[in-house]
Parts: C-alpha cells; structure tokens; sequence
C-alpha cells in the first residue's frame, strides 16, 4: 500500500462520529456523524510505532473549512488523480 502523505485528497470508508469531529461551522452542528464518502484532505501526518494518524480537514467545494477529524489508515481511501501503473 502506497503511504499516506501531506496533502493528499481523501474520501472516508465509514462514516465519522461526531465524538470524533471538530466541528468549524456551527451550520453543522446538527450531524450525528460525517458520511462515509467524505472528501478530505491530509493537513498533518502523525507517524508512531503501532499506526499512523492523519488529521484530515474537510471543506465545501468554496473551500470553506467545516470539519476536522484525526483518522486511521484504515478510515480513509487516498484518491488518484492519474493512473499509476505497477
């Protein structure tokens, strides 16, 4: 599996409590968690023995932040843009 950097664009694979958010907007107060299918992007890369953490901000397509979240390797899908051949 190819390693999860800084900046990378991510989608969620399960859907995010709201426990586990950082709220930015109160607009969203509302959520009883953040869907899967959610796109990111990494803003810190938090590398320890076991797992690594990723802080992920989550913004609207004007690019208004609403959410943050701290989440493992295995919460998220990094998207390609390009194809990369093996």
């Amino acid at each position: 599996m190819k390693k999860v950097k800084l900046l990378d664009i991510i989608a969620t694979l399960k859907p995010i409590p709201i426990e586990r958010l950082q709220l930015l907007e109160e607009d969203y107060s509302f959520i009883k968690s953040l869907p899967s299918g959610q796109v990111g992007t990494i803003v810190e890369v938090y590398e320890q023995e076991e797992e690594d953490h990723y802080l992920v901000e989550f913004a609207d397509t004007q690019g208004y932040e609403y959410a943050m979240a701290t989440l493992r390797a295995d919460e998220i899908l990094v998207l390609h843009y390009d194809l990369a051949i093996a």
